[in-house]
């Protein structure tokens, strides 16, 4: 595998770069108290970056799950809230309306994507389910003409903004995995209603949402057959998507850090001669390419969602590595780093989301080992039978 960028994709990386350096990051204080980075999606649209997701034939930039990962990775150096706004438009939400809706819908919501008119929030944990999405209770009921909706969803980001309401849900009331399917909600639909907020100690706003007797055209059930496998395969997106965050955050740490020591005296020399914060600077640039390698390479394997496996692996280690790493480059600041004045702070904060949402670390390792223990692994070629390389 060969992850040279191409001319556009560097070009690409660097309009993002110069935003999130030149003006994300003296922004980035503002939105801590759980405001809506809106100023900075408006500049996104601008560059076609919240359409990167959306189908060119919609107005979008078709980008890969790698190039969003590199964008996302790019926004997270800078600003967490903002790389998990983006996220909303460049995740699971926005590729099931693409690869599953009708048309219809396709045609109505996708270019408003582009243009951010249109903010998406997926609505998939519930207050008793998380990671067990057999056990939702959520329910949509299809009747000759229409579906009708009830059920209620807890930490939902972005749903205070959002235009449109990705909802995973069971269909008529089958029970266990069979039964679940998709169902979308548009913002203001009679008996939605946004309800509890949370705010997280990354900076961001999750909420509750209820569903009571929403109704809704037939057409907006995008997903009802083999529902359960589609929901994990378009998860998987977000399961690379996640990680570039957690990547991100420390890179950006990782930079602060580099800043500081070379700076900051410690007996009359600079922090930076210090053979014990060399030892810790090297062992953060090892964790943070690891990380690197793994995330790329489950990007690469995504036609059109990432392998499961590969996925689950730069998930997990990149969550924990982003603690690791923003946890030594706020050690490194000392005091300093403790204090809402220096970026490493917020960094450290935002990275602590990354093993909660998209399938906690505990659930990906039973994926993982599962996964190393099946039959399929004893019998193909390559490292631990998984021939992928």
């Amino acid at each position: 595998m060969n992850f040279q960028l191409s001319d556009s994709q560097r070009q690409m990386v660097y309009a993002v770069r110069e935003l999130a350096q030149g003006e994300f990051k003296q922004r980035a204080p503002q939105y801590m108290d759980g405001t809506f980075p809106w100023e900075n999606m408006r500049q996104l649209a601008k560059i076609g970056v919240l359409g990167m997701s959306v189908p060119e034939n919609y107005g979008g930039m078709g980008l890969t799950v790698f190039e969003s990962a590199l964008i996302l990775e790019e926004l997270a150096k800078t600003c967490y809230v903002t790389a998990m706004a983006v996220l909303g438009e460049a995740g699971v939400q926005t590729r099931v309306i693409s690869t599953y809706a009708p048309e219809s819908i396709k045609d109505r919501i996708l270019p408003r994507v582009c243009s951010g008119d249109c903010i998406l929030a997926v609505c998939m944990t519930e207050p008793h389910a998380g990671t067990d999405v057999a056990n939702y209770r959520t329910n949509t009921v299809v009747k000759a003409d229409r579906l009708v909706l009830n059920g209620t969803k807890t930490l939902i980001s972005r749903a205070r903004e959002a235009g449109m309401f990705v909802v995973f849900t069971r269909i008529d009331g089958t029970p266990g995995r069979e039964g679940i399917g998709c169902v979308l909600v548009e913002g203001g639909t009679p008996g939605l209603e946004v309800t509890g907020t949370y705010h997280t100690m990354g900076g961001e706003n999750l909420h509750e949402v209820q569903f009571n007797d929403c109704e809704l055209p037939v057409e907006n059930l995008v997903i009802r057959e083999d529902g359960f496998r589609k929901l994990l395969s378009a998860f998987n997106t977000q399961r690379c998507l996640n990680p570039s965050i957690s990547l991100g955050l420390a890179e950006g740490a990782f930079d602060e850090a580099v800043k500081y020591v070379k700076d900051r005296g410690l007996f009359g020399k600079p922090l930076a001669n210090s053979q014990g914060v060399q030892w810790k600077m090297a062992d953060m640039l090892k964790d943070i390419e690891a990380g690197r390698g793994l995330l790329y390479r489950a990007c690469a394997t995504a036609n059109p969602f990432p392998d499961p496996f590969q996925a689950a692996m730069a998930k997990v280690f990149n969550n924990e590595m982003s603690l690791r790493v923003t946890s030594e480059a706020l050690q490194l600041h000392g005091g300093y780093g403790f204090t809402d004045e220096y970026p490493v702070s917020r960094l450290y904060r935002g990275a602590r989301y990354g093993s909660l949402g998209g399938g906690s670390s505990e659930s990906l390792r039973d994926l993982i080992g599962k996964r190393i223990l099946s039959k399929d692994a004893e019998t193909t070629d390559g490292v631990l039978g998984l021939g992928l390389f």
